[in-house]
């Protein structure tokens, strides 16, 4: 008599020769992302797929014919350039910094930590939707370029921004996709053996957040993860989707960028000495901040001093409408274990983040305060954003 048997998934990848076993160290590394030649290797091993994986190197390697990369291992058109591309990789990662400006302003045991909802490398990491994300992306490869001691700070979302087509009427229509984490360019971040992961708090429920790493040519940036099974189904799709849902998903997606990534660098014994907050997407930083320094000892009024004192804050949006805020009951919702762990009132809280003229939480506005360094992303940027924020300081 036949018995069903049990379905299980089955993955059958190429594997690299000898004579090409680094490009899966390259497909790993989004130096790629800004070398035209690296990215050329790829594309050559099969033009076709290459398109079809949409130019991610790692989606590539694991679909490619295992027969395309046995020729390419006897092409020695193919293994010359590839040596060229691995020795212009093994001297970016040995040689001195690049530009004028190196970094010798920074002393011995200096690190920045760089904040932000979004990072636009490359088509085959999509965690971006525009000019917020290319700019955190360029900090980060010129922070690679430069050598800086610099890490990164972000969410890695399940889908990125939409893909837009525009139908015969010219109506635009919005797809979103599932990204495989597996054909990303990230790794699992591991402490004492096991993946790494911290909590945060969404009113009185723990949510747990998965870390993993990108590596940006020198550089780390560090992504958070709520796709965990120990969360309920709505918390694990905070981070599913990049600006996705409503006010109660943005909340939750700032609380774990801002808080969620500081407790992940405590976690890995990563102690920075300057944090950068990109947009006010990762003003909650503050707030995590102030809650370690009272647990050490400080008062409220010394806490928020001591961060402002070494946290830069760069503006993006021109217009006041563009600025992320939450009503002041939601603030209380939310934060209900941080005030009862501080000994905070509702009011300290919220005047935080009060504004003249809005009557609800303002994340601009708490960026503003926990903050001494601040600017736009250009001159004239900067000027607009000084009226903007100019109400903060009526003196």
């Amino acid at each position: 008599m036949d018995r069903p048997g049990t379905a299980f998934p089955l993955d059958v990848n190429p594997r690299l020769p000898s004579e090409l076993s680094r490009l899966e160290e390259l497909a790993n590394n989004l130096w790629f992302s800004w070398d035209r030649p690296a990215r050329s290797l790829f594309a050559r091993l099969d033009p076709q797929l290459w398109d079809a994986v949409g130019h991610s190197p790692k989606a590539l390697l694991k679909s490619v014919d295992q027969r395309r990369l046995q020729e390419a291992a006897h092409d020695s058109v193919f293994l010359h350039d590839y040596d060229r591309v691995m020795a212009t990789y093994d001297a970016y990662h040995g040689r001195r910094p690049l530009g004028r400006n190196t970094g010798h302003s920074l002393g011995e045991g200096d690190l920045i930590a760089y904040f932000c909802a979004e990072f636009g490398f490359h088509e085959s990491l999509p965690i971006y939707s525009g000019g917020l994300g290319i700019l955190a992306g360029d900090h980060c490869k010129t922070a690679s370029d430069m050598a800086l001691p610099f890490v990164a700070v972000g969410l890695l979302y399940r889908q990125g921004y939409f893909q837009q087509t525009i139908d015969a009427e010219g109506t635009q229509h919005a797809h979103y996709y599932d990204s495989d984490f597996g054909d990303l360019p990230i790794t699992a971040v591991m402490k004492d053996g096991v993946p790494l992961e911290v909590t945060v708090e969404f009113a009185e429920h723990d949510v747990y957040c998965k870390v993993w790493q990108a590596r940006v040519g020198r550089i780390v940036l560090y992504l958070l993860d709520t796709d965990h099974e120990k969360n309920r189904p709505e918390h694990r799709a905070t981070a599913h989707r990049l600006y996705g849902g409503d006010r109660n998903t943005r909340i939750q997606q700032e609380i774990v960028l801002g808080m969620g990534g500081f407790r992940a660098l405590q976690a890995m014994g990563i102690k920075p000495t300057t944090f950068h907050m990109n947009e006010g997407h990762a003003a909650f930083l503050v707030l995590e901040r102030m809650r370690a320094l009272v647990k050490e000892g400080l008062d409220f009024e010394t806490a928020i001093e001591a961060v402002a004192s070494n946290t830069v804050f760069t503006t993006h949006t021109a217009v006041a409408a563009g600025h992320d805020h939450f009503s002041f009951e939601k603030m209380d919702r939310y934060f209900v274990r941080y005030l009862q762990e501080l000994g905070m009132s509702r009011e300290a809280l919220h005047e935080l983040g009060r504004t003249p003229k809005t009557q609800d939480f303002n994340m601009t506005a708490l960026a503003a305060r926990g903050s001494r360094f601040m600017n736009g992303v250009s001159r004239i940027h900067g000027d607009v954003s000084a009226l903007i924020l100019g109400e903060l300081w009526p003196e």
